[in-house]
């Protein structure tokens, strides 16, 4: 007996052990600060290797801090922090593909000085695994093996590629501002649809603007503008399930202002960097079930893990909150502005047919207490649950979130109780786990004794088929049809099947 095995790949999404690390940032000055008002942070992967057992990775902490001299100025300080890591696992093959995620979760200002800050960032390392696993399989046998096969649908990795394009909005102010205080951009993904060795991926870049006017007021101006790239992927086709993720290169934004006749134009330059995965899903004809007309068989069945990708789920949602300050703080008498905005998803999940994400939104808040003529700040910390309707069932789904957040509008109310809402953008990628099973070997135990009868009569049942009745007395298929014209398969009653034995010499 001889059988011919067989491989196809499907690809597999592991989520690997998460771990934290402190980046120290040391920030040159030349003013005397007289205190910290808002800090914003965003971690950025730069460059990443890929080895067995372990990635190494290097990128930077971007930094835009308001501060408060000690003559009552409000000035802007950005700095860009590197830092380097590694994710390490046995499984980890240096062919495989690895998405890494930095997030800040918390900072500490541990020194300011004449000429320097020192910042604490503590940082949170996850990293998401895709890999193409081989699986072996039965594919065919010789003439003794009687096969039954079936198409399965399996998913396999395409590739992954990136691009690096700018964003450019502008907008006008119709009277003289003294400066840009802080600009933030936030990029969101709308769209990812697959083309012929290509990838585009829309969304938009919205960024806040805060400035000083002539007359001191500090004011926020909010810049949106929509995108469209097209990211080369060799062996990509429409039918290709693709996912794209995007960030924004802060350290390479740009803000230029140019005065006219009422105010200034603003035009901003915004470097965005976006990623792409591809997957195929595709038939594969694997053997079903299998039995021998020569003797018992032994059958080995593997079974294999494969993660089936889903489109990606893009939506808005508000937020919001309130915050009551400590007695032991100064009463809020105006808010100059809000400061910058940072953003943590914590989990996300399905449910009751719903996705669900998670996280915290964090705001500073400056204000102004007349009594003491002072500039305060406060962090409006923000727990959220937003979700939105889907089609989507899976019982072992996992989600990948991303969510950038706009719009953020603050109010205060008998000079203590503050009250936060906001607009999130949410992206949601929506994969499950799901397991087969193929035949991977097959051997001969023992082998049929000879039939010492020219003629056997089967009992079959309402409902078998001709394929049941042969495995069961070890005939091919072909011998149950020609030796019974007159049956009709599957049975729709009981009836005999005759079965006619040629003897060997």
């Amino acid at each position: 007996m001889s059988f011919e095995t067989n491989k196809f790949s499907v690809v597999r999404k592991k989520r690997l052990e998460r771990s934290q690390f402190n980046v120290e940032c040391n920030i040159d000055i030349d003013v005397e600060i007289d205190k910290i008002l808002s800090v914003c942070h965003t971690a950025v992967i730069e460059n990443s290797e890929i080895l067995n057992g372990v990635v190494n990775y290097s990128g930077n902490v971007d930094l835009c801090i308001v501060y408060s001299t000690i003559d009552g100025e409000v000035g802007t300080v950005s700095a860009s922090c590197p830092f380097i890591g590694k994710v390490e696992d046995g499984s980890i093959s240096v062919s495989d593909k690895i998405a890494v995620n930095v997030e800040v979760e918390d900072y500490q200002i541990d020194a300011v000085t004449n000429a320097n800050i020192k910042i604490s960032c503590n940082c949170q390392q996850s990293a998401l695994l895709i890999q193409n696993k081989d699986v072996d399989f039965v594919a065919s046998g010789d003439e003794g093996l009687c096969f039954k096969e079936d198409e399965i649908y399996i998913s396999t990795l395409i590739g992954e590629a990136k691009s690096i394009f700018n964003v450019e909005s502008q907008t006008s102010i119709k009277e003289p501002i003294r400066k840009v205080i802080l600009t933030d951009s936030q990029v969101s993904i709308k769209t990812v649809d697959s083309g012929i060795n290509f990838v585009s991926v829309g969304g938009e870049v919205v960024t806040r603007i805060l400035y000083l006017t002539e007359k001191d007021r500090f004011e926020t101006s909010y810049l949106t503008e929509s995108f469209k790239e097209e990211v080369e992927l060799n062996g990509v086709t429409k039918d290709s399930l693709s996912e794209a993720s995007a960030q924004v290169k802060k350290a390479l934004v740009r803000c230029e202002l140019v005065e006219n006749e009422k105010g200034v134009d603003i035009k901003m330059v915004v470097p965005i960097e976006v990623k792409v995965v591809a997957f195929e899903e595709k038939q594969q004809s694997v053997v079903k079930d299998i039995y021998s007309t020569e003797g018992e068989l032994s059958i080995v069945t593997e079974s294999f893990e494969m993660t089936k990708q889903y489109h990606n789920e893009n939506f808005d949602a508000k937020i919001d909150g309130s915050l009551t300050l400590d007695d032991d703080k100064p009463r809020v008498d105006k808010i100059l502005f809000v400061g910058g905005s940072n953003l943590a998803i914590t989990n996300a999940y399905l449910s009751g047919g719903e996705v669900f994400v998670e996280g915290i939104a964090k705001t500073n808040v400056i204000y102004l207490n007349d009594e003491t003529n002072s500039l305060n700040s406060v962090i409006m910390e923000v727990p959220f649950v937003v979700s939105d309707k889907t089609t989507i069932e899976c019982e072992n789904s996992s989600i990948i979130a991303q969510a950038s957040i706009v719009d953020v509008d603050v109010v205060v109310k008998k000079g203590r109780e503050f009250y936060f809402d906001a607009k999130l953008k949410i992206n949601a990628e929506i994969y499950c786990e799901m397991v087969g099973a193929v035949i991977s070997k097959i051997d001969m135990t023992e082998k049929y004794a000879e039939k010492d009868c020219a003629i056997e009569v089967v009992f079959g049942q309402a409902g078998q088929t001709a394929w049941d009745i042969a495995k069961q007395v070890k005939v091919r298929e072909e011998t149950i049809f020609m030796q019974n014209p007159t049956v009709n398969f599957p049975l729709d009653k009981d009836e005999n099947i005759v079965i006619f034995y040629q003897k060997k010499n």
